[in-house]
């Protein structure tokens, strides 16, 4: 329940029970301290008082009275010997404790007492006393008091806090309706303060950022696949009414052959859309060693009767990939075919083991793909020419797919020029470790 509050009571209301403990425990430990300090403070007092009177009975002359204290002379064995009544409430006890130096709170009194000669030799007890009257009263007062100072203490603590929390979250609030308010295509204004708020204002450009990037990528992917799916669908519908309305035999199987094509063309499609709805879902099959030589051959093994012929460079068990299989056989049935597309002559496959990483190079002899589109030539649906796609059988999926899945094993994918004058492939996967060859 406390989650659903707002952050301004979330803070305001913590701070005030904890000012209000803290203020409680000072006025508590201050009200415990007021007797003791009174207390104290009177024995100081008659200590004070003590010095002139005893110097006084030392010289044989009466103690002078002191304002607010009664100053006695007693002998050693508490009687008095200057001519008053006897001391309420000093006993033998009382007695030997003030002759020790000690002080006597005896009733509504305090007392304290020194022994000084007299000039004839003899020991007297001068003690001095004042009243404690009302001093649990005004204890008891004071207590009162510091608890009250200390409510107050703390509502006002509360209210500054909440104050200054409040001050506090105004530019957040303002931010927040700017974010609102904001148009498409806009960023927040950020602040020109290297603080906290200048960061979160920078982290919502860049969400904003990531978003319209992405809701244009969905856009494009959407129309895109809209606009692929449309052409088999078309095709094979009109072949269907073109066989319908012809019921010549021959046609019709040459239609259905055309209507099979089709559609193991738009069975591709989707699998390969699939494919990339599954990465894009964050789907990553279990990372295992892969040997790519072997893999490399096996996918030239795999190349369509009558492609450019293929060789495959490197050592069997030198070079193995961490990755997934299925990711491997991937990556290698794209390249090649796309390199089957648009080599004249003869396409090389090298795999070239480093210390850290292992490497794919997939080289070919056709016409290359021009510098302006290799930034490009990954992205999902894009073609080099518009008709590619009609005069090659490829959807603009498969280097998507390629990138997609060596990107998301920390790996990369980069187009460059080949030696033999067309395309250069290469793929570079992390290096699996502690596989040995066999």
């Amino acid at each position: 329940m406390i989650a659903r509050w707002p952050m301004w009571l979330r803070i305001t209301l913590p701070a005030a029970v904890v000012t209000l403990a803290v203020l409680v425990g000072f006025a508590v430990l201050a009200g415990r301290g007021l007797g003791p300090l009174r207390l104290a403070s009177a024995d100081a007092e008659l200590g004070a008082a003590l010095g002139p009177a005893g110097a006084a009975v030392s010289a044989g002359r009466p103690p002078a009275p002191v304002d607010g204290m009664v100053v006695r002379v007693l002998d050693t064995a508490g009687a008095p010997v200057d001519g008053g009544g006897p001391v309420p409430g000093l006993g033998q006890g009382e007695v030997r404790a003030l002759k020790a130096g000690t002080s006597v709170h005896s009733g509504a009194m305090a007392w304290r007492g020194t022994v000084v000669p007299t000039p004839d030799g003899s020991l007297r007890l001068v003690v001095a006393g004042t009243g404690l009257v009302g001093l649990d009263s005004a204890v008891r007062t004071g207590s009162t008091w510091l608890l009250w100072a200390a409510l107050v203490g703390a509502v006002l603590a509360a209210i500054a806090t909440w104050f200054v929390v409040r001050m506090a979250l105004r530019p957040v609030e303002r931010m927040r309706r700017s974010l609102r308010a904001l148009p498409p295509g806009e960023r927040l204004p950020v602040p020109r303060a290297h603080d906290e708020l200048r960061a979160l204002a920078e982290d919502f450009n860049a969400l904003l950022a990531r978003q319209e990037e992405s809701s244009r990528r969905l856009r494009r992917f959407t129309g895109d696949a809209a606009h692929e799916l449309r052409s088999p669908v078309a095709s094979i519908r009109v072949q269907a009414e073109v066989a319908v309305a012809n019921p010549d035999p021959e046609l019709a199987q040459e239609t259905l052959a055309d209507v099979l094509d089709e559609a193991e063309r738009l069975s591709a499609l989707f699998d390969q859309l699939l494919a990339l709805a599954r990465s894009d879902a964050g789907e990553v099959p279990p990372a295992e060693p892969v040997e790519l030589v072997t893999e490399a051959r096996d996918a030239v093994a795999r190349m369509p009767a009558g492609a450019p012929p293929a060789r495959v460079n490197g050592v069997v068990g030198s070079a193995w990939a961490h990755a997934a299989h299925a990711e491997v056989e991937l990556v290698l049935n794209n390249l090649l075919r796309n390199a089957c597309r648009y080599a004249r002559s003869q396409i090389v496959v090298s795999v070239v083991p480093g210390r850290s990483s292992v490497r794919v190079v997939v080289d070919d002899d056709g016409p290359g793909v021009p510098p302006e589109h290799r930034d490009r030539v990954f992205d999902r649906f894009y073609r080099v020419a518009d008709d590619r796609s009609r005069s090659s059988g490829g959807s603009g999926l498969g280097l998507a797919m390629v990138a997609e899945a060596v990107r998301r094993r920390g790996g990369r994918v980069t187009v460059g020029e080949s030696p033999e004058g067309g395309a250069r492939f290469q793929v570079t996967w992390r290096r699996a470790g502690n596989v040995s060859a066999s």
